[in-house]
This record gives C-alpha cells, structure tokens and sequence, in this order.
C-alpha cells in the first residue's frame, strides 16, 4: 500500500509541478549576426522557426554565423526573442 501512494505521489510530481517548473533550453545555429549594428537571427533546431537576438541577450559572448547555440526565449517588442545565449 505505501509503495502504491508512493508511485502515486511521484506521478503527480511528475505530471503536474516538475514540468511546470523545468525550462528546458532551446538549440539552434546562428543564421547570421552583425556585430555593427548588433543582431541577427538564430534558427531553432526543431521548430526551424527564426528567433530575433539582440547583443543585450548574449550575455557577453561573441556570436557568429553557423555556431551552435542554446537559447531561452522572450517576448520582446516585436515579437519572440532569443536570450541568455550560450554556445554548446
């Protein structure tokens, strides 16, 4: 009986408090960044959709076309951002 509440309880975890709480990052590769003017855009590995990065997202690191990045996105102004990008 104990094991039972206990697959339970660990169900339940599972189902609904850990994968609201776990933010996984995206991957991608850069499709292109001007360092002059301070963006570009990063393509995700999965959904092949374009996210905007601005220079303030990258958290002091150099980017460039074809790197591998991970990525958290952002609702931005215009649209969805890539932020806290860190190559892999």
């Amino acid at each position: 009986m104990k094991k039972l509440l206990r697959n339970k309880i660990l169900l339940y975890l599972q189902d609904n408090l850990i994968s609201n709480f776990l933010i996984f990052m995206k991957t991608g590769t850069v499709k292109f960044f001007n360092e002059s003017k301070g963006y570009g855009f990063i393509t995700d590995d999965i959904s092949k959709e374009d996210f905007f990065v601005h220079v303030t997202g990258l958290n002091g690191i150099q980017i460039q076309q074809n790197d591998k990045v991970e990525f958290d996105t952002q609702e931005g102004k215009k649209g969805i951002n890539a932020v806290n990008v860190k190559k892999v």
